[in-house]
């Protein structure tokens, strides 16, 4: 089961009438216990939900995936000012910290946006060491785009095309080179593996820790099965 939504951290708030407060972390404490449930994976979540309760709470659930989809969004504090952002980089380590601490196996994830208005390469560079010190296990690289009707679009020093495009490339390495080191310290090891489909001969599923895994024989879709990795590519590992 994934859990996922625009804005899933605001699970509860419009509840009304309730004796007392109903939260996401309540939701899948009551989903934890389902019987046929075997998996339960948390959509992109915003870094302040992930409180020391929250963690605390969240850790005693078997079924809940180590994979967290964090929304940074920029590793530099100036401008996640301009993004609105509520969050320091700072807080946000602190989070990171936590969850591989609580979570021995977790894989972080995350999304960035590069070239938003103002960003300075100096901003840029920033980002970047930010990204090598967090070291993520995926990054989704988006290059910003101006939407009508929105204060960034009317932000003054826009980034060039050409710039923002020089970036991206810089995180996508960066991102594909986290990933496959993150899957050759598989090789050897046995995962569980959740089938999902089958395409071109080859099947393919995720770890609990949102791992591609590949295999060349065909294997049972919506079943978990334990295997043993031989392989590790950029973008997926195989039995």
């Amino acid at each position: 089961m994934v859990i996922t939504g625009i804005h899933i951290a605001s699970y509860g708030n419009d509840f009304e009438n309730l004796k007392k407060e109903y939260k996401l972390i309540d939701l899948l404490e009551e989903i934890n216990k389902i019987n046929g449930i075997k998996r339960i994976r948390l959509g992109s979540i915003e870094p302040l939900l992930i409180t020391e309760e929250f963690i605390e709470r969240l850790s005693k659930l078997e079924k809940i995936c180590e994979h967290f989809h964090l929304s940074l969004q920029s590793g530099n504090d100036d401008t996640l000012k301009r993004m609105n952002r509520r969050y320091t980089t700072a807080q946000f380590k602190e989070i990171t910290k936590k969850l591989r601490k609580a979570f021995p196996n977790v894989n972080l994830t995350t999304d960035i946006i590069v070239g938003f208005p103002g960003e300075t390469e100096e901003e840029f560079n920033k980002t970047y060491k930010f990204l090598q010190e967090i070291k993520f296990y995926k990054m989704h690289i988006f290059q910003y785009s101006p939407r009508k009707g929105t204060r960034a679009a009317n932000m003054p020093n826009q980034v060039p095309s050409n710039v923002k495009e020089k970036r991206s490339k810089i995180l996508i390495d960066l991102s594909d080179n986290n990933e496959e080191f993150y899957n050759k310290q598989y090789i050897g090891k046995k995962v569980e593996v959740l089938w999902e489909e089958e395409k071109n001969g080859i099947s393919k599923g995720h770890t609990s820790n949102y791992i591609l895994v590949e295999s060349n024989e065909k294997r049972i879709e919506n079943t978990l099965e334990t295997v043993e990795i031989k392989s590790a590519d950029k973008h997926y590992i195989t039995m």
